[in-house]
């Protein structure tokens, strides 16, 4: 197998490896054995200091204040910058002209003075309802323009929910609050969407009813909205039966429909209307905006792990060749700490993160170190022993059970690697600070999900076949016979 090493950390670190063995090899001394196994220790072990330190806790989101018009455009820009990443990155793609276009309509309608009001819930709750009674009633006495939408209705079995936007949002709900709508009112909230909790259907209690559902309302949702954006009334209130007795003694049956009862809910959206009608507009582009970069990140993550992966996939069989053509075990951790540091800065450069070569050295050790805390060496080590009884190259078994782990364990720490950075926002990228328990984090998760038996078989199969001598075709032995 040929490989074409141009990385002088790469260079330097087998050969590094491979000048120790030798060394070993001729000198048979326990002392300078002892020297190199101290090497390797000390190389696993420079990132353990991290391990200690503790990576700062994220409060819950809280409601976001009213919005500004810098606050629009600042969110405006910093999609724009994720816009220009990408059409860097990717120039020949058109979703950066498509990205773009929608920051540009954003940037119109930062003035507009129609509000757009969403009705959003469960199925039955009486959304439609309530938009005819808005429509007839309230929306008519307003000057300023409003429109209504209503989303499909939300927790339907087998169905994702719909995605719920508007410039205010009106979350009907028909009683007390599930645990579904309690999670989907939170998110809303978190997300700066301007929201109104409504109980509709007041009519079907009790009046000591409605006041107890009212109170538990006001207790689920306090710190998450104010008292007076919770709302109850009754857009369309059951029909009555009226018994009349008439002056012969009959009696006669009709039904009533009483009046419905939205006052409460006019008077709170006239008053929003005249504080924060423009505020509604501006919180709408921040939210439209971060979603531009989100999508715009999202394509870029795409592009960067595309490049990213043959990357992984050559030092995966590097780190396979460098072990399995080494024999003195305690010598591999030099060889696959400076693979690994050659591939913490080619990844970092990929995603705009410039590590020196220590911060690199720091951070493959500290996946190396994270790696045997958690115990994952041992068990991938193992499994590759069981399956890699069933591969046909087994003349090489005791040496592929190494070279097949060292790129198992490249290639994790490749993958952990990706998911890390792209883990991170765009502003932060020329951050090189580590955080120890997200990357753990992120290591784990990578970790199981490459440990499919059908997956480590089919790598197995692939690097086993690397490391496997070339055996000449018959036509070019006897070609060279000649």
């Amino acid at each position: 197998m040929t490989l074409n090493l141009r990385r002088p950390i790469l260079i330097g670190g087998i050969g590094l490896s491979a000048a120790l063995w030798l060394l070993e090899s001729f000198q048979h001394s326990a002392s300078e054995m002892g020297e190199n196994l101290l090497i390797g220790v000390l190389a696993a072990s420079a990132g353990y200091w991290w391990w200690h330190r503790q990576s700062p806790k994220r409060d819950l989101a809280l409601p976001q204040p009213l919005a500004s018009r810098e606050a629009a455009e600042k969110a405006i820009a910093t999609a724009q910058k994720a816009i220009d990443l990408l059409a860097a990155e990717s120039p020949n793609s058109a979703d950066p002209g498509s990205l773009k276009a929608q920051l540009e309509k954003l940037t119109a309608e930062l003035d507009r003075q129609d509000l757009q009001i969403t009705i959003a819930g469960g199925k039955a709750v009486g959304k439609t309802a309530l938009i005819q009674v808005l429509n007839a009633n309230w929306t008519p006495q307003n000057s300023q323009k409003v429109s209504f939408q209503e989303t499909a209705p939300l927790f339907a079995n087998n169905h994702a929910d719909p995605k719920i936007a508007g410039d205010l949002v009106l979350f009907v709900t028909a009683g007390d609050i599930t645990d579904s709508e309690f999670q989907t009112l939170s998110q809303l909230a978190s997300s700066g969407q301007r929201v109104l909790l409504v109980w509709n259907k007041t009519d079907q209690y009790l009046p000591a009813q409605q006041s107890q559902v009212l109170q538990q309302l006001l207790q689920r949702m306090q710190g998450i909205l104010k008292a007076e954006d919770i709302i109850a009334i009754a857009s369309a209130p059951t029909a009555i039966k009226v018994r009349q007795h008439q002056a012969d003694g009959t009696v006669q049956e009709r039904l009533e429909n009483p009046t419905f009862q939205i006052q409460s809910l006019s008077a709170r959206l006239t008053q929003i209307l005249a504080a924060e009608s423009q505020q509604l507009v501006w919180a709408s582009a921040v939210r439209s905006a971060a979603n531009v970069k989100v999508e715009a990140k999202t394509l870029l993550d795409g592009v960067r792990r595309d490049r990213s992966m043959p990357i992984i996939e050559q030092y995966q069989y590097i780190a396979a060749a460098a072990v399995f053509a080494n024999p003195v075990a305690a010598l591999d951790l030099l060889a696959t700490t400076a693979i690994s540091t050659q591939l913490v800065i080619d990844l970092g450069a990929i995603y705009q993160q410039k590590f020196s070569l220590d911060q690199a050295k720091t951070v493959a050790a500290t996946l190396a170190s994270q790696m045997l805390k958690l115990g994952l060496v041992e068990l991938s080590t193992q499994t590759i022993t069981g399956l890699l009884k069933s591969n046909a190259v087994t003349y090489i078994a005791g040496g592929a059970v190494q070279g097949i782990s060292a790129a198992y364990f490249t290639r994790i720490a490749g993958l952990s690697l990706i998911e890390y950075f792209q883990s991170q926002d765009l502003e932060n990228a020329a951050s090189n600070s580590l955080n120890i328990d997200r990357l753990t984090k992120t290591l784990q998760a990578v970790f199981q999900q490459n440990q499919q038996v059908s997956f480590l078989q089919a790598f197995i199969d692939r690097v086993a076949s690397r490391l496997a001598p070339q055996t000449p075709q018959p036509e070019a032995v006897k070609s060279a016979a000649n």
